[in-house]
């Protein structure tokens, strides 16, 4: 059995369908096939609960966010405070935790030589993902992107380790050029784009754009190959619009994280500064959210209790 294959994920009710071999290679099947036609939208969750909350909904695959497990475990999102370890649990987590595809937000791959990013990808293979992204950021603010030849070194090491696994999980290489305010960003991310595609990558992502004209112009530098494109805000832009420019993944990183933010420490405040209950209106109901756990619950002991029967 191939080692990377069989992930190692954390054991809850109900998981052992979902954890078994063939589920997690029909998973990247499903990932891979999502790549091939049309556009998706793979939400964020930062927890087991709107993980499973999201898969209800109808989404075929989700994403982690780094921002959003950070925030929820009272940290900045930074490879500093959010460490390889941690985030490889919380990886774990979400993917012992359903059905569909899971694609991992794996920062800059922990590490800044190719050996380590190689090394921390086959961790990240090992905890059950059908994709991962690898950033070209240092972190550091004085030269805040690799240099393109260790940038697609980086590259290239992630691509062999996926590929030494042979668990045909999806390699997405993204270009922080925008993100990190460099100069000539549109036409850096298209010089990185295309050298990451060269050096092996599966989906290409410069997250920032908003603008039609840019994304147009990301997708048609790296055709054939998918654009991830990231939608943090409301730009003017739905799904429709943004499907027929050529993208084929859209992603919300850490803004529905984000949005339960805001609800909470709008409330908060206004409880804190006026006495006032007055952000508490308007909440989703008690009976609906625990009413759709009790049934997810339930749900996932009896996938338990035949996937036990099964092996009998």
């Amino acid at each position: 059995m191939n080692k990377f294959e069989q992930p190692m994920t954390p054991h809850r009710i109900g998981t052992e369908g979902r954890g078994s071999l063939e589920n997690f290679r029909a998973r990247r099947r499903a990932f891979r096939a999502l790549h091939e036609a049309g556009c998706f939208v793979i939400p964020n969750p930062w927890d087991v609960g709107s993980a499973r909350y999201l898969q209800q909904l109808g989404f075929p695959a989700v994403a982690t966010t780094s921002a959003g497990f950070a925030f929820s475990q009272g940290l900045p999102d930074s490879e500093g405070a959010l460490t390889c370890e941690r985030n490889l649990a919380y990886i774990a987590d979400i993917a012992g935790a359903v059905d569909v595809p899971v694609n991992a937000d794996f920062a800059s791959g922990y590490g800044a030589s190719p050996q380590d990013v190689a090394d921390n990808v086959t961790r990240c293979i090992a905890a059950g993902v059908a994709g991962l992204s690898i950033e070209d950021a240092t972190g550091d603010p004085s030269s805040p992107l690799y240099e393109l030849p260790l940038a697609v070194e980086r590259v290239r090491a992630a691509r062999e380790a996926i590929d030494q696994s042979r668990a045909d999980v999806l390699l997405t290489a993204r270009a922080e050029c925008f993100l990190v305010g460099h100069h000539d960003a549109l036409r850096e991310s298209v010089r990185r784009l295309q050298a990451f595609a060269e050096a092996g990558a599966d989906v290409l992502f410069a997250p920032g754009p908003h603008d039609p004209t840019a994304i147009k112009a990301l997708v048609d530098a790296v055709r054939p190959k998918p654009i991830n494109v990231l939608v943090v805000r409301d730009s003017g832009l739905s799904v429709a619009d943004i499907a027929a420019l050529g993208v084929r993944r859209i992603s919300v990183g850490g803004a529905l994280a984000l949005a339960a933010w805001t609800g909470f420490t709008r409330a908060a405040q206004k409880l804190k500064s006026e006495g006032s209950f007055a952000g508490l209106a308007s909440l989703v109901s008690y009976a609906d959210i625990n009413g759709f756990f009790v049934t997810d619950y339930r749900t996932r002991q009896a996938d338990g209790r035949r996937s036990a029967g099964s092996r009998s």
